[in-house]
């Protein structure tokens, strides 16, 4: 273990600590979570929404998308809005929204036709979206039906989403549930009779973050007593197509020598040599979870979003509280495991007690290669951003109530930000004058 130059940032309450190492990808993330100068800075103060919906800068607008009730087909707009990716359409301009729906229960449930529907009894799934380049909706439709608590996910480098299951299985399931699905947002037809990917495990799925050289898929896991872990996979079958992971593959889960748990970890810099890998026996977890299948491992708390970035994989523990366990805390954390020196670093933490809190949904921006955090926190809810000069501002605020922000990506061309309030179930794009860095 070592720990390079470090330095640290406070504001409000809230100190972030980050390597002296980081680069442009992560000194905006580190600078977002500090609290203080907020609407000071970015793209000026926030202007109050006169439809009491999404607070924005002067000069941004947001048309809303596909929210929850509204028709589609011969049914409603399911609700709990997610975990979310855009994709180019079929035509020049558009684009192409695959969105989850964490649905635990009947009330907003995805109402899938049946050759959609993996399981009758389960009430969670997705909807894929056509949108204009200015954010106008073209269509939409549902594209998986009969799975539960559809969280996060993951793209793949040819073009697909992840979509992943935040559980083990539910009382009263006709199926078995824990898993990863795979959607086509270009061919409704290869959504037909859904195909759990069992060999990325059966456990309480968050994202998934793919290697594009390798194939190889890091996978978070969101679970308590004991808490989740970090696991691999390793596809039998290499190849860049639709379908490449129902071959198969091995299922393994990380340990960090000395490290038991992630929140041990107070000082960003920290970095940890020689990370290994531990077969899971049983990744279809039959009988015993796959967390309790293998030991030494390294756990955490609130392992959330996963992305790949920099040849490494990312990934972010929301929280760390003592009350429910954790040896230590803190109020986000965000790791990178770089797989050819096999060496896991902390890039940021953040202490508790600030104005911004519980990062969950992290996008990268095409404008300074920064980030946009969704915010799962207490109080107000926002979308952070930062300015060339590392300073944090509020980029957008939940003004209707204290739902979670989710499903945060921008169009490949960079003029729209998608987001999604998660209750009541809504989609934003949120345009405006992008290309004038915050300052």
């Amino acid at each position: 273990m070592s720990v390079p130059r470090r330095r640290f940032l406070a504001g409000s309450g809230l100190a972030i600590a980050f390597s002296g190492s980081v680069d442009a990808l992560f000194r905006p993330a580190a600078a977002a979570a500090a609290a203080g100068a907020g609407d000071a800075h970015g793209y000026g103060p926030l202007v109050p929404d006169p439809d009491g919906l999404l607070d924005l800068p002067a000069g941004f607008s947001y048309r809303t998308i596909s929210p929850q009730g509204s028709p589609i087909g011969d049914t409603v707009v399911p609700g709990a809005h997610d975990g979310m990716a855009v994709f180019r359409g079929r035509r020049h301009g558009t684009w192409r929204l695959v969105r989850n729906h964490e649905q635990r229960g009947p009330d907003g449930r995805v109402a899938a036709p049946p050759e959609l529907t993996y399981d009758p009894a389960a009430h969670g799934g997705t909807t894929t979206l056509e949108v204009s380049r200015d954010g106008e909706l073209l269509g939409h439709h549902i594209s998986l039906g009969g799975t539960f608590a559809n969280c996060a996910g993951g793209t793949t480098p040819w073009g697909t989403w992840l979509t992943c299951e935040e559980t083990e299985g539910f009382a009263g399931e006709t199926r078995s549930h824990g898993w990863v699905f795979e959607i086509d947002p270009a061919d409704p037809r290869r959504n037909a009779d859904p195909v759990p990917l069992k060999g990325l495990g059966r456990f309480w799925h968050e994202a998934v973050a793919i290697d594009p050289a390798s194939r190889i898929c890091y996978l978070t896991e969101d679970a308590k007593e004991p808490f989740g872990l970090l696991y691999r996979f390793l596809p039998d079958v290499t190849a860049k197509r639709y379908g490449a992971y129902r071959a198969g593959g091995l299922l393994q889960a990380m340990h960090v020598p000395g490290l038991p748990d992630l929140s041990l970890v107070q000082e960003a810099g920290t970095r940890f040599r020689n990370v290994r890998w531990v077969d899971v026996p049983d990744p279809e977890a039959a009988s015993e979870s796959t967390r309790m299948q293998v030991d030494p491992v390294t756990r955490g708390e609130k392992l959330e979003s996963a992305w790949w970035g920099r040849n490494s994989a990312y990934f972010v523990t929301s929280f760390a509280r003592a009350a429910n366990g954790s040896p230590a805390e803190h109020a986000g954390q965000v790791w990178r495991y770089d797989p050819r020196l096999r060496t896991l670093e902390l890039e940021l933490v953040f202490k508790p007690g600030g104005r911004y809190d519980s990062p969950d949904n992290i996008t990268v921006s095409p404008y300074g290669g920064g980030v946009v955090l969704a915010e799962d926190g207490d109080g107000e809810i926002f979308l952070v951003g930062v300015t060339r000069e590392g300073r944090p501002f509020a980029l957008a605020r939940n003004a209707l109530n204290d739902s979670e922000m989710a499903g945060v990506a921008f169009s490949p061309d960079g003029r729209t930000l998608f987001a999604n309030r998660y209750t009541p179930g809504v989609t934003f794009a949120i345009t405006g004058p992008w290309h004038r860095l915050p300052r």
